[in-house]
């Protein structure tokens, strides 16, 4: 919900009706993502949404010398059946994902980050985690045995081997707040495929707005 003077109409119209689905229904509806393809590496920036799986699909397909997905700044997903949906798609193409110096993932991106092949980061860069809620019940106070869980731990299984970075998330912050990861326990959940790398001098396609989006994730 960073696109603030795009949405909002759509967010005062759904706080005054009192539905967040209408307000969720609504934001599916605009392509929240960013891409740009740099030779062999696509950069996305954004949440992801419904229309995310179809906007980057089409841009691999596009360009299939695209070896990496970059992510730069983004603060979860509005639908994580789809952004599972992407991730085992990215999997399957056998792509890896990589994160800057200067790069900033929360929530649904960081489970995004962990589909790729090789997965790899630069020191600087930020994975923010927390728990999900369904509205009035926090997933850690779920038992763990309840179906509610199948979904995600399932996914962190598929991409990690296990789904023991699911139990840390939920346990890791308030679905409200964000956890910001150590780097042993990034190395503790095997998150990475390869020693963390020194800064880069790559720097993100998308300038000051990769700046201004980095920033408002971070003072969420």
């Amino acid at each position: 919900m960073k696109n603030i003077k795009i949405l909002v109409g759509i967010i005062v119209i759904s706080f005054l009706s009192g539905c967040t689905q209408l307000l969720v229904g609504a934001l599916n509806q605009i392509e929240m993502t960013k891409i740009s393809i740099q030779q062999d590496k696509m950069y996305l920036m954004g949440d992801f949404n419904s229309k995310s799986y179809g906007q980057v699909t089409k841009a691999l397909r596009t360009h299939p010398k695209v070896k990496t997905i970059v992510l730069t700044a983004s603060s979860g997903s509005l639908d994580d059946d789809v952004t599972f949906k992407l991730a085992r798609y990215i999997r399957s193409k056998g792509l890896n994902t990589h994160l800057l110096s200067n790069s900033v993932i929360a929530s649904g991106a960081v489970d995004l980050f962990l589909s790729g092949k090789q997965r790899t980061m630069e020191k600087g860069a930020k994975l923010g985690v927390h728990s999900w809620s369904d509205g009035s019940t926090q997933a850690k106070d779920i038992p763990r045995g309840h179906p509610d869980h199948k979904m995600n731990a399932s996914y962190i299984k598929d991409m990690l081997g296990t789904a023991d970075f699911y139990w840390f998330t939920i346990y890791s912050a308030p679905a409200e707040s964000v956890y910001w990861m150590k780097h042993d326990e990034i190395k503790r959940y095997k998150m990475l495929t390869q020693s963390v790398k020194p800064t880069s001098n790559d720097k993100t396609p998308f300038g000051k707005a990769f700046l201004k989006e980095r920033q408002s994730i971070l003072e969420d």
